[in-house]
């Protein structure tokens, strides 16, 4: 029989240039495999070494001022992969790299032209149980990551034991500082893709990785949602929010244009957010050119709520974790479904569903299955 593979864990603590040394050198094959990930891509986009290195540079400087310590981890993970700080700044700002190129490009290189960015991006299910629907008794938050079918091979849990603040577990890339999880006061983070026409358009913000950090460094929900709204950004994205603590938590989607914050609370004690924009406000202030290119958004969000909307409906019905997984196991449309099975993407991609993370951080627990579209096999991590 085939052994299962996991996402590594990979355990960190001490210093950020420290933390950043022992992440590196515990994975240095996966941050090679990002690396190489992300300059295929945007070559493919027709950006050239040194451009793809004048840009990764031209972020150096947002990023020191947005946390000096964000930089240093930075460095140390350079220093421990062997890899140049210009390649672990371009993991940690793809999204930006590969979506904003153009405008960025424009900023460094005054007289160049290039072409429009893509709007195509990864297709995620994000969710939220509140504890009175829970057969736990505790809040449940899930999550499906729908990127680069490379992923399944660069992604990681990162366990960071954080001197100056909460100690954090967190599913992301080798290289990169976060990218969901949950921390030991219980605060939780998933994220999901979303695009309007302001994207890239408001010149320079913080990227969304060290965005999605300082959230899971918050002390409680309210200071999670504070550093979202004092942060400059972008371009759109959807976040859920959430804070367990015992037998109590509470949640809320934030949909995030570089402009303004929309925000959408659960019903019935389920929140359910996909792709595409949710809150009446944004539907009518925002143009969302990323729509006609994943429409199968619409009927994953409205499938994930009917699921788990028809267990609560029974007699003291309670959304257990196999219902999740079902929820998020769900096919219909293949390859679009809720769980991506993999289908070429643009510039030559191909896209799936890299992970399934399912998080309980009222008991400091996750759990991530990788590749959920061949066997949904799921690996306990802890905080």
């Amino acid at each position: 029989m085939t052994t299962p593979q996991y996402f590594p864990l990979v355990d960190v603590s001490g210093t950020p240039h420290a933390r950043g040394v022992q992440h590196g050198r515990a994975v240095p094959e996966r941050v090679a495999g990002g690396v190489a990930l992300y300059r295929a891509q945007l070559g493919r986009r027709g950006l050239d070494d040194a451009t793809i290195r004048r840009l990764a540079q031209s972020m150096v400087p947002l990023i020191e001022a947005y946390d000096a310590s964000y930089l240093e981890e930075m460095r140390g993970i350079a220093e421990g992969a062997g890899v140049p700080l210009e390649d672990i700044v371009m993991i940690n700002c793809r999204t930006e790299m590969l979506f904003g190129y153009a405008d960025m490009k424009r900023a460094a290189e005054p007289a160049a032209d290039s072409p429009s960015p893509s709007s195509e991006d990864g297709d995620c299910t994000g969710l939220l149980v509140l504890p009175a629907r829970s057969a736990t008794g505790r809040l449940m938050h899930a999550h499906n990551w729908d990127w680069r079918q490379e992923c399944v091979d660069t992604g990681i849990v990162l366990r960071i034991r954080n001197a100056l603040g909460p100690d954090m577990l967190t599913f992301t890339e080798a290289g990169a500082l976060a990218r969901h999880g949950f921390n030991s006061h219980g605060v939780s983070l998933t994220g999901n893709s979303l695009t309007c026409h302001e994207d890239f358009q408001h010149g320079a913000g913080v990227p969304l990785v060290l965005l999605r950090r300082r959230v899971l460094e918050a002390a409680n929900l309210a200071q999670a949602m504070k550093t979202i709204w004092a942060s400059k950004r972008y371009c759109a994205n959807n976040m859920i929010l959430a804070q367990a603590t015992g037998n109590d938590g509470s949640g809320i989607s934030l949909e995030t244009s570089p402009g303004e914050i929309f925000w959408t609370l659960p019903e019935n004690d389920l929140l359910v957010h996909a792709n595409h924009w949710m809150s009446p406000s944004a539907v009518i202030k925002l143009r969302d050119p990323g729509l006609p290119q994943r429409p199968d958004s619409i009927y994953r969000q409205h499938r994930v709520e009917n699921a788990l909307g028809r267990v609560i409906s029974q007699p003291e019905g309670r959304i257990d974790w196999t219902h999740v997984k079902a929820a998020l196991a769900d096919e219909f449309g293949k390859p679009d479904g809720v769980l991506r099975t993999p289908k070429p993407a643009d510039f030559s991609s191909i896209s799936a569903t890299v992970a399934t993370t399912l998080m309980d951080a009222a008991n400091r627990v996750m759990w991530v299955a990788r590749k959920p579209y061949e066997a949904r096999n799921f690996q306990e991590y802890t905080l």
